[in-house]
């Protein structure tokens, strides 16, 4: 937070107070489907997926989150209506919660808190509408290889399977990108 907004000690101890934090241990839940979303969720450590479940029972990666990042169900947060996805660690990780009763009275002592919501927000709506013209313009190799370049530290830690899931193909198409490219 402190890279986009100014913060001085008492503004520090007042965010720490309104944040609780939560470890988690690999494959559990943050979120699961028909769940009402409650909290931003912001990862102090590890690496986290937002996932749905096909109607032919295939899971559908949309979003990871690592180590800096936020993640959440916008809709089911803003609305306050079941989730459609899944928020599971894909390996042990920690989170900072933000819960949504919290939010206007720490936005109200903290103005900055609103504005960097706001400038997250935006910054994640401009990935999905990236990501959006990027499988609407790149062949499926080259959606692999430009993830690959853009997200190396995604690469190293995430099976294949669950990149293939995001990148929208089967693990067996990023086997054979793979091998053309050694």
């Amino acid at each position: 937070m402190r890279k986009i907004v100014a913060l001085d000690e008492n503004e520090e101890a007042i965010l720490t107070a309104g944040l609780r934090s939560k470890k988690l241990k690999k494959k559990e839940f943050l979120l699961k489907e028909g769940q009402v979303c409650t909290a931003n969720y912001f990862v102090l450590k590890g690496c986290l997926r937002m996932y749905f479940i096909r109607e032919d029972g295939v899971e559908q990666i949309i979003q990871f989150a690592i180590e800096n990042w936020w993640i959440t169900d916008f809709q089911s947060l803003d609305w306050q209506q079941p989730s459609r996805f899944y928020i599971q660690a894909i390996e042990g990780a920690e989170v900072a919660i933000l819960d949504r009763t919290h939010l206007p009275a720490l936005c109200a002592r903290l103005p900055q808190l609103d504005h960097y919501l706001r400038l997250i927000v935006q910054r994640a709506f401009a990935a999905a509408q990236q990501k959006l013209f990027l499988i609407h313009t790149l062949s499926g190799e080259e959606r692999y290889h430009h993830f690959n370049d853009n997200f190396p530290q995604f690469i190293q830690r995430i099976p294949q399977y669950m990149i293939a899931s995001y990148l929208g193909f089967t693990p067996e198409f990023v086997s054979k990108i793979k091998t053309r490219r050694k």
